[in-house]
Formats: C-alpha cells, sequence, structure tokens
C-alpha cells in the first residue's frame, strides 16, 4: 500500500487549490493509498526559520548559524515538535503533492517556510548525498498549483516567460537537490478566469492523471556523476558527447544553447 503526503497551502476550504486536494485524497484513497495531509494553514504552521526551532542550547549564539544548528539539533533529537512531526511524515511517504497557488512566481510563504524548516540539513541532504544521490532518492513528489494568469502568458514568448524557466530553481533546486524523483507538474491555468464547466474539466483531467500517477516515469536530470566531483563543473567527456545537439541538457545546464523545451513539464523531454 503506498502511502501519500499531501503538504497543502491554501486558506479556504472553498478554493479550487482545495478542491484539488480532495479530490487527490478521493482517488488515491479509493486505490488503496494511505493518504496523510499536511494542511498547512489550519496548523498554523509556523514560516520563520528562527533559532526557536532548536531545543538546549546554541551552539554559537554569537554568530548563529541556522543550516549549522539545526543540523546539530537534528543529529541530537532537539528540533522542535512542529518539524520533528513533519520529518515523521516525509519518513513514510512514498509520494509527496505540493497543492499550492502560486504566488509571486514561486511558493506561497507559509509552503516555503516549511522547505526551509522541514527539510533540514542531515535530515533531508547532506554534501554527501545531494541529487541523484540524494537522501530521498527512493521517493516521488510533485508539484500541484494553480496561476494566476494563462498558459499563454507563461509561454517563452509570453510576457510571464516560459514556465519551465520559472519551474526549474524549485524542481531542481529543492526537490532533486534532496533526491526526489520529480513527476511532472499538475498546472492548473487561472482557474478564477475561467468558466464553472471548464473549471470542473481541469478536475476531471486532474482525476484522471491521479488513476495512474504512481507508475508515472519522472522528469529528467543530470546525473551527479556527469560532474566533476572537485569542481562541479560537467565533466568534459559528457560536454563533448552533447556538443553536437540542438538543444542544452537542461533549463538550468544549457550550455549555452536553446532550452531544451517542455524539459520541466513533461517526463521524457
Amino acid at each position: 500500500m503506498a502511502k501519500v503526503l499531501i503538504v497543502y497551502a491554501h486558506q479556504s476550504s472553498g478554493s479550487f487549490n482545495a478542491a484539488a486536494k480532495d479530490l487527490a485524497v478521493e482517488v488515491l484513497t479509493a486505490q488503496g493509498c494511505s493518504v496523510e495531509v499536511s494542511d498547512l494553514y489550519a496548523m498554523d504552521f509556523k514560516a520563520a526559520a528562527t533559532v526557536d526551532d532548536i531545543k538546549g542550547e546554541i551552539q554559537d549564539p554569537d554568530h548563529f548559524s541556522y543550516k549549522r544548528e539545526t543540523k546539530l539539533a537534528f543529529e541530537e533529537g532537539r528540533l522542535s515538535e512542529d518539524i520533528t512531526k513533519e520529518h515523521a511524515k516525509i519518513i513514510e511517504a512514498d509520494l509527496i503533492i505540493f497543492q499550492f497557488p502560486m504566488y509571486w512566481f514561486g511558493l506561497p510563504a507559509i509552503m516555503k517556510g516549511w522547505i526551509d524548516r522541514v527539510l533540514t540539513n542531515g535530515f533531508a541532504f547532506s554534501t554527501e548525498q545531494l541529487y541523484s544521490q540524494g537522501v530521498f532518492k527512493d521517493k516521488k513528489t510533485m508539484l500541484s498549483f494553480t496561476t494566476g494568469s494563462l498558459e499563454s502568458m507563461f509561454s517563452p514568448t509570453g510576457i510571464n516567460g516560459d514556465m519551465n524557466v520559472t519551474l526549474w530553481p524549485i524542481q531542481n533546486g529543492i526537490l532533486n537537490y534532496c533526491g526526489f524523483q520529480v513527476l511532472a507538474p499538475q498546472i492548473f491555468w487561472a482557474p478564477a478566469l475561467a468558466a464553472a464547466e471548464d473549471r470542473k474539466g481541469m478536475l476531471e483531467g486532474w482525476r484522471t492523471r491521479l488513476q495512474g500517477l504512481l507508475e508515472e516515469k519522472p522528469l529528467s536530470f543530470i546525473p551527479l556523476d556527469s560532474f566533476d566531483q572537485k569542481t562541479f563543473q560537467l565533466k568534459p567527456d559528457v560536454h563533448e558527447q552533447h556538443a553536437s545537439k540542438e538543444f542544452g541538457l537542461t533549463v538550468g545546464i544549457h550550455l549555452n544553447k536553446p532550452l531544451p523545451p517542455h524539459s520541466q513539464m513533461k517526463a521524457g523531454c
């Protein structure tokens, strides 16, 4: 039985995001999955990463480093209870779905706070375990979110720019960094601007996708062994193999070539 964690961030139970979250719970539960929801607003989850996240003494209070101090606190079992509860949920989960409205081309503050506090140094990543060799390489995750703008506005010629570029810092810089297998995002384009029938169609599309979600292939990222472990630069032989290719490797590692189309939005691109 697969275990699913939905990290959910919306203030209203009558929102489209709430409907998408509820549908995921319904469909995945019907498939026999165990589904748990972290409703961040209902939990009044603390977004700010502060010294209060650590029980006991601070190693260097005069030069406080959240990353260093929380790593030590994690190793010694001194993190605050709200963080350790989320750690337990992640450990149990086979799939984590982040459900949220896109704010300012990114995550809502409360969800970014969950990322900052819960994906703790030592728990979610380390200098030895990152990217394709990351801590969570056996777990899947995905973004499911609403936009305020139309799909055409998030295109390579649209005013908001290419959505693949917008997604890169989250999907690569957070999720892939921690080793997750990242499934293609579920994007609900501007439901607030859509007719009721169109919103219903969006949810039906989500219902259909949920039926086979656990079997989906993840997005492609460059494996860690493609980089020199001392300089963290792409190995010369890997670079040479792609020298004649039309597109760059990824959105971020593009080799000064055109970006690979849809690479952050469709598996196999």
